[in-house]
């Protein structure tokens, strides 16, 4: 019990960090897209940039993060030279990274499409190195069960890039400063530079507080030990290179098959627009922190399979409702970004539903962790990244950003039902697909009614979609047995009634 207990409490500081830093990295939107404007195509350029380092982070980790802790928690391996070993590997693939990006420097430039901008290259290949490499170290604190720290370090990084974007683009501009010509000879010029390079330097100070576990070095390397751990590593790195290519490969691909002079353009109203739907994507986070120990807690319990389905009914419930709730606000959420940016709002209902499905397919991703065929995970996720990839080639060039959020509905849309029909057959869950069915049919209903209305006054607007979405809600408690919470409010118990 108490080893549950310190589970509990471990999960709830990494995931409240994680949560929370998203949640504060989230506030950067506002700021670029209001002193970035979406015709300079500079926040194109960060969306596109980002989408690499994405990819690049879990290339450069190879699967190594979990290798580690499989192989420092093995009776018959030593825990200090497990970590030793994956230090210096990690260490110096990272290293080897950064000679290649900088020897090939023009050639990387010229083919990601930013010839005159080498330097957007060269910073992030080292901040992409950096982080792959200090990736090893977190992963240490964990297994040495320190959550403190780890949550520390995360939040400071991110105080610390928060705090020295917003001197960049708020303080030393209101103070009449130019140190250096940052901001070109007029004074008045944003470069979009700084971000990476601020980026770069934020990820680099977390060294000072890394010498600790920077003393894994001493530890030793093991060369047959490595091997067996690249062994383990190598379907992770093909199952993680299929899901971040569905999450970053229309970021990627987009100025290779928009071919409109204003592609960074487009891509940046795209980029931002999509940061709105991103709410779903942290409230999906913050519900995955509590299931994974929940049903690795539990799977050896008898009626198992039962809280799994219920707990799939309860996060379509949950994330239905936040559908809806983002929907009814969208007219007041859309002030998150800059106005030149609002053309791209029409993809936040189709990149949420997607992220939905994201949900669904990480909730029944467990069924093949469970009886240990990971291969499967790896499989979907790549179909499922091939179809995104086909639909963005094939409809990028007609309809634009939108192939890319349809793009991800469908590919997400493929693996989830792979994945269901599949796991039927191997480790079979009765989902009550009936009433999920209903509560997805409803909501889209809702939704459609919700879209129709169409007032001057965004205030009403907003009024009449919360009717809609408070119905949602009353059906759900009626239906779920909820009712006797609310029946205990003042005047709500005659409703129910």
């Amino acid at each position: 019990m108490a080893s549950l207990k310190t589970l509990a409490k471990d999960t709830a500081i990494y995931g409240a960090s994680s949560i929370i830093g998203r949640f504060l990295n989230y506030l950067l939107v506002p700021l670029y897209t209001a002193q970035i404007s979406a015709a300079s195509g500079g926040y194109g350029v960060i969306t596109n940039v980002y989408a690499y380092t994405a990819l690049l982070m879990i290339i450069l980790t190879y699967g190594m993060e979990t290798t580690f802790f499989r192989y420092a928690n093995k009776q018959e391996e030593n825990p200090d030279k497990v970590y030793g070993t994956t230090l210096s590997s990690v260490g110096f693939t990272s290293l080897l990274f950064i000679l290649l990006v900088m020897g090939f420097l023009p050639s990387i430039a010229g083919w990601m499409k930013y010839p005159d901008h080498p330097e957007y290259i060269a910073t992030m290949g080292v901040c992409i190195a950096i982080d792959a490499f200090q990736c090893i170290p977190f992963a240490y604190l964990r297994y040495k069960k320190r959550p403190i720290k780890f949550a520390g370090i995360k939040l400071f990084n991110i105080f610390l890039n928060i705090g020295l974007n917003m001197a960049y683009f708020l303080l030393l501009p209101a103070l009449g400063l130019n140190p250096g010509g940052i901001y070109g000879a007029d004074g008045h010029t944003f470069n979009v530079a700084w971000v990476f390079y601020i980026n770069l330097f934020c990820s680099a100070s977390l060294f000072l507080f890394f010498i600790p576990e920077l003393k894994g070095f001493r530890f030793g390397f093991d060369g047959a030990l490595l091997r067996r751990m690249l062994g383990y590593s190598w379907p992770i790195l093909v199952s993680g290179v299929a899901g971040i290519l569905n999450q970053t490969a229309d970021k990627i691909l987009f100025p290779y098959i928009y071919t409109a002079a204003d592609v960074h353009t487009q891509l940046g109203i795209y980029g931002a627009a999509s940061k709105i739907a991103m709410i779903m994507a942290m409230i999906t986070q913050a519900f995955r922190y509590a299931y994974e120990p929940f049903v690795f807690g539990n799977a050896h319990e008898k009626d198992s399979k039962e809280m799994y389905a219920k707990a799939m009914r309860y996060f379509i419930i949950f994330t239905l409702t936040a559908f809806l709730m983002v929907m009814a606000w969208i007219d007041v959420l859309k002030y998150i970004i800059a106005p030149d940016y609002w053309e791209g709002l029409k993809v936040v209902p189709i990149v949420m539903a997607a992220e939905i499905m994201m949900g669904v397919l990480v909730n029944l991703s467990f069924w093949y962790k469970l009886i240990d065929k990971t291969m499967w995970g790896a499989l979907f996720a790549g179909v499922g990244c091939l179809v995104l990839v086909a639909v963005n080639v094939l409809l990028v060039p007609r309809i634009g950003y939108m192939a890319c959020a349809w793009g991800g509905f469908a590919g997400y849309g493929v693996a989830m039902v792979m994945s269901y029909l599949v796991g039927r057959h191997y480790n079979p869950i009765h989902y009550p697909l009936r009433d999920i069915a209903m509560y997805v049919v409803l909501a889209a209903v809702l939704f459609a009614i919700g879209m129709m209305v169409n007032f001057d006054n965004i205030w009403l607007a907003t009024a009449c979609r919360t009717v809609l979405l408070a119905l949602f809600i009353a059906v759900i408690f009626k239906r779920e047995h909820l009712a006797p919470m609310l029946a205990r409010l003042p005047g709500v118990g005659r409703f129910f009634s």
